[in-house]
């Protein structure tokens, strides 16, 4: 027993005598803003304490939160692998992890690092392990053993998009709404001024927050022992930014701090007071901080680490995703480069300013959606109400606030094809599961991980499925014969599309279809089911829409059904508008909550029938 406890002590040592020659790591990060810093060349921003850090350290000009809101954003900082490859993409899931993948901190707490989390996590993913010494409101470096090194997280919620609605203090009001810069997106009105300069009200209180953390290292004699990265979580929380994959949704400012007794872990590139183009995102994050750590990054970690022992060039893109987000579903994905942004829509039919209950809380989505259905704005204000196309493409250099699509431009089909090509070769590297319906990315994983899943050609045909995708969502006429073949498909994803594609192209799509549409709404696939129903109920006739609302409130029945299908099958009933309204009893009859809990997505349904019910009553 003596022997085993010596054992155990000197392998503690062991652990101990290593750490003690690795740096301490801070992060401090802030919710809801994009790089509307001074360092930034924001002259509106007042941002003294951040501002200050970049003349000691390195800002990425080109660094990508790779989601446009939090949960999934952070999903990707802490695995290390791209959401869509693990089926955590859609907001507020929570699905398992591979048992060979760990959370990246545990393996810095195996390597002697003290590692807190102040104070949020918002994981899509079930936690494995132990990824924290402390995550919470007590995670704090002060807290570690001593000469132990730290890895430590302090996260500012104050710029989160739920802080631009509420009322702040007199004395934090310092920016004249009548000097904020509008984007041209954006309806230019008082409410709109106000939001946009209370969004940097609290990003210089945010700023002071980072201030006070950046004194209490230098307070306690660690500056020369600790590494800096700043960074904000996606882009601004003003609609159009947060949970939409354009840059202004995913760009997100980024500075690094390597003091000089760790310069040699430094970036290649390093230059004091200097900026970077490399293109960052956070699924580099991970492989970075191990690399720091002197560990190397591990092999299904899919990006690059940017520093530290084990860094590796980097890549001419960033990409990034949109699943559901929170009750609305949706896919899209993206591909950045330093200058263009290109944008593939995989449903075309829903608009971009969805409904989502939370987002329509801002003032300046009220009035801008008002705005828009009285006839009061001009295209590139109305756009975001609009239906989407299947490919868009954005030079930010002539266009920052990217509202000139050039994907029908003949001078960029360079571009736009060498675009499209990173995306696609993209899509195939990471084997992107969401491309499955939600419900579906469970069904086939039962006894896996989606990850798993996913990986295996024999449970999920991704190449078949993808191209099924491209053609269903490409908005061209003459692909309809073709997309409605998809329909006759063994593989019930394939026929997911197919139901999708004709629902895309309307009432031509159910016209060429209809036969087998009909057949669909049996489908043993509930998804399938429904889209099919959505499109009958929507484009067909009388007769078709009566056994197309049949269908849908069997699956939209959460208490007995799959609460990832009857999300799918209220979304589609609130699409039917007045063909529901004769069924508006037992839409009311419909439980706000799944029979099963399900505690991340319990309130989507009640979100979408509050609304479904409110708009066929006429409220």
């Amino acid at each position: 027993m003596k022997s085993i406890l010596l054992t155990s002590l000197f392998a503690v040592l062991a652990v101990f005598a290593t750490a003690a020659d690795r740096p301490n790591i801070l992060w401090i990060s802030s919710e809801d803003n994009g790089p509307h810093l001074g360092c930034y060349g924001d002259d509106y921003a007042v941002t003294p304490n951040l501002d200050k850090l970049s003349t000691r350290g390195m800002r990425y000009l080109r660094a990508s939160s790779t989601a446009p809101v939090c949960a999934p954003a952070r999903t990707t900082i802490i695995s290390g692998i791209y959401p869509p490859s693990t089926g955590a993409e859609h907001m507020r899931s929570q699905v398992a992890l591979p048992d060979f993948v760990k959370m990246f901190p545990e393996y810095l707490r195996e390597a002697g690092y003290y590692c807190t989390n102040k104070s949020k996590e918002d994981y899509n993913l079930q936690k494995t392990g132990e990824p924290w010494d402390v995550s919470g409101g007590k995670g704090h470096w002060k807290n570690r053993a001593d000469g132990q090194p730290f890895f430590t997280v302090f996260n500012y919620t104050i710029s989160h998009e739920s802080k631009i609605r509420n009322k702040i203090d007199e004395k934090d009001q310092i920016h004249d709404p009548a000097k904020a810069r509008i984007p041209a997106y954006h309806p230019d009105t008082p409410e709109v001024r106000k939001d946009w300069a209370q969004y940097y009200d609290r990003i210089t209180m945010m700023d002071k927050e980072c201030g006070a953390a950046l004194k209490e290292i230098e307070d306690a004699g660690l500056a020369d022992d600790t590494i800096i990265f700043y960074w904000g979580d996606h882009g601004s929380g003003m609609p159009r930014s947060k949970r939409w994959p354009y840059n202004s949704g995913l760009e997100v400012p980024m500075i690094v701090h390597f003091p000089a007794k760790w310069k040699h872990l430094a970036p290649d590139e390093y230059k004091v007071g200097g900026t970077s183009n490399r293109m960052v995102g956070f699924i580099d994050l991970a492989p970075t901080m191990l690399s720091i750590a002197g560990i190397e990054p591990k092999e299904w970690m899919q990006g690059t680490a940017f520093a530290g022992e084990f860094e590796k060039a980097g890549s001419e893109f960033s990409y990034g995703f949109r699943g559901r987000m929170d009750e609305r579903i949706d896919l899209v994905r993206t591909v950045m480069s330093e200058r263009y942004v290109y944008i593939r829509q995989y449903m075309p039919h829903r608009t971009y300013g969805q409904y989502i209950q939370y987002m329509f809380v801002t003032p300046t989505t009220q009035v801008w959606h008002d705005m828009f259905h009285a006839g009061e704005l001009n295209e590139a204000q109305s756009h975001f109400w609009k239906e989407k196309p299947a490919e868009e493409l954005y030079d930010l250099q002539k266009d920052p606030d990217e509202v000139m699509n050039l994907a029908d431009s003949k001078e960029h089909q360079a571009v736009l094809n060498k675009m499209r090509k990173a995306h696609q070769d993209w899509e195939k590297s990471i084997r992107d599961v969401g491309f499955l319906p939600e419900a579906e990315v469970h069904s086939r994983s039962v006894g896996m991980s989606p990850f798993e899943m996913g990986q295996n050609p024999e449970l999920y045909d991704f190449d078949t499925v993808f191209a099924a995708a491209q053609l269903a969502s490409s908005r061209k006429k003459g692909d309809v014969k073709a997309i409605v073949k998809l329909l006759s498909s063994k593989d019930s994803a394939v026929r997911y599309w197919g139901a999708t594609g004709l629902l895309i192209h309307g009432r031509a799509g159910v016209k060429a279809g209809h036969n087998e549409l009909v057949d669909a709404l049996g489908d043993k696939s509930a998804s399938v089911a429904v889209v099919a129903a959505e499109a009958l109920g929507r484009f067909g006739s009388d007769a078709d829409k009566a056994k197309a609302v049949g269908t849908l409130l069997s699956h939209a029945n959460q208490a007995t059904g799959n609460v990832f299908e009857a999300i799918l099958a209220n979304n589609a009933i609130d699409y039917l508008d007045d063909t529901a309204k004769p069924f508006l009893d037992q839409i009311k009859e419909l439980p706000l909550k799944p029979g099963k809990p399900s505690p991340r997505v319990d309130n989507y349904v009640g979100n979408l029938l509050g609304k479904t019910i409110a708009d066929l009553e006429g409220e």
